[in-house]
């Protein structure tokens, strides 16, 4: 399956906060641009926007990303949306899924292939998992979103790879190079386009003591958790001064 234009939707996940390039739009790479020039390489001619902004929740997204997208009439659109949504203190799941199962709606009917994600599993991250339950909801709605509208589904959850830290980045949020080039080998593998792309070297975690891990999650907090919660009690984003990446169709090849 070869594609011409491609399109990406979404949040920090799509932008690819984690895999830092200080000399792309916004300092960063990401899957979505590993995944853009492995298309390439099949279609030289591929065109890609990339218009995901961090911190933006899904009606939002579907709101100033979706319309501009279906403008570009792309061949291949991926979004990923919610994970902001369900990190809020409340959040109404069945609204959040028929938003979204509107979105995918108006995106398949354009006759483009559309691929969709469910959340990953935060069972193993100390903060995150207690909202697990929340997690399961989405990823379970969204499967059943790609069934009835006949999407291309990235079961993220179920990608178990994750598991292991080296893939996510000192946020624990967001990941890493490693993470972003795990994921672009899952979309084009659910796309069934033949790549090259392998998973990049990891460094072998070094055991830590308790005292160690108590102090990684201290500096974690400091560094990334107070900043956070900050910017939620203050109503603000990251991503509230940032402009899309690629927000017209740009050749794949150009972007190193």
């Amino acid at each position: 399956m070869t594609f011409t234009r491609y399109v990406a939707l979404g949040d920090s996940f799509t932008e690819g906060v984690g895999d830092v390039a200080e000399h792309l739009p916004n300092g960063v790479r990401g899957w979505a641009d590993r995944t853009a020039a492995a298309l390439a390489a099949v279609e030289p001619g591929l065109e890609y926007a990339n218009l995901a902004i961090r911190g933006r929740k899904l009606k939002p997204i579907v709101d100033e990303q979706v319309p501009p997208a279906m403008a570009m009439a792309p061949d291949l659109v991926t979004i990923h949306a919610g994970g902001n949504d369900i990190l809020r203190p409340a959040v109404d799941l069945d609204d959040l899924l028929n938003c979204y199962d509107e979105a995918i709606t108006r995106l398949s009917a354009t006759g483009a292939t559309v691929a969709v994600f469910t959340p990953h599993d935060p069972g193993s991250a100390p903060v995150f998992r207690a909202l697990r339950g929340r997690f399961a909801i989405l990823a379970e709605g969204v499967r059943q979103i790609a069934d009835r509208r006949g999407a291309v589904l990235v079961d993220y959850w179920r990608i178990r790879d994750y598991d292991d830290r080296r893939l996510w980045a000192f946020d624990r949020l967001h990941m890493s190079p490693a993470g972003h080039q795990r994921m672009a080998i899952a979309v084009l593998d659910a796309l069934g386009v033949p790549h090259g792309l392998t998973p990049l070297p990891l460094t072998e975690a070094p055991a830590r003591s308790t005292v160690q891990e108590r102090l990684a999650d201290l500096d974690w907090a400091r560094g990334f958790l107070a900043p956070w919660l900050g910017r939620r009690l203050r109503g603000v984003s990251s991503g509230d001064s940032l402009q899309p990446r690629y927000r017209q169709p740009t050749p794949a090849l150009e972007i190193r």
